[in-house]
């Protein structure tokens, strides 16, 4: 079987919700053509998909040096860098609520934020940070930030209307 059967038969799972299937025929694909940048993308969108980030950057790693010149390629690759960010910070907001880890989680979602700044997930997460860092200032900016990008996301809206109210507490002579 070629790459394209493979890839076929890829798209054939995702149809039927077969995402582990997916990943074994578009992985078939990379093996059978391993410079096959397209390939190595497909397979990455897939990990990603599947929550296999690590798996994802790999593959998504090959398809740029593949194919540096591709956007498509160098976009995805920095998206998925900016998820890892973001579960790194989400970690250290697990592990403790003392000040140190907490500014390690903002300067993780900062660099998150600055490589998607289309990832409304980064700026909500952010914004939470600040906030249990009672900079209020800068949770509503960036829960503003979220809605533009979200203007529907409720939960956000939500965080913005707290925020402002506790800086206007905060604030009060």
């Amino acid at each position: 079987m070629d790459g394209e059967q493979e890839i076929q038969k890829a798209y054939e799972a995702i149809l039927n919700n077969d995402f582990e299937d997916a990943i074994a025929w578009f992985e078939k694909a990379v093996l059978s053509e391993p410079d096959n940048a397209s390939y190595h993308y497909k397979l990455s969108i897939t990990f990603a998909r599947s929550g296999k980030l690590g798996k994802a950057i790999d593959h998504a790693v090959a398809a740029y040096e593949l194919e540096p010149e591709s956007e498509a390629y160098q976009y995805h690759l920095t998206t998925l860098k900016a998820k890892v960010l973001i579960a790194e910070a989400d970690k250290c907001l697990d592990q403790s609520r003392e000040k140190e880890q907490l500014q390690t989680a903002i300067g993780l979602l900062k660099q998150a934020a600055a490589l998607d700044p289309l990832s409304a997930e980064a700026y909500l997460k952010l914004a939470a940070a600040y906030a249990e860092a009672d900079d209020y200032d800068l949770a509503v900016h960036a829960a503003k930030e979220a809605i533009r990008l979200e203007p529907l996301n409720k939960a956000a809206a939500g965080l913005l209307d707290e925020y402002r109210r506790k800086l206007r507490q905060y604030l009060k002579p």
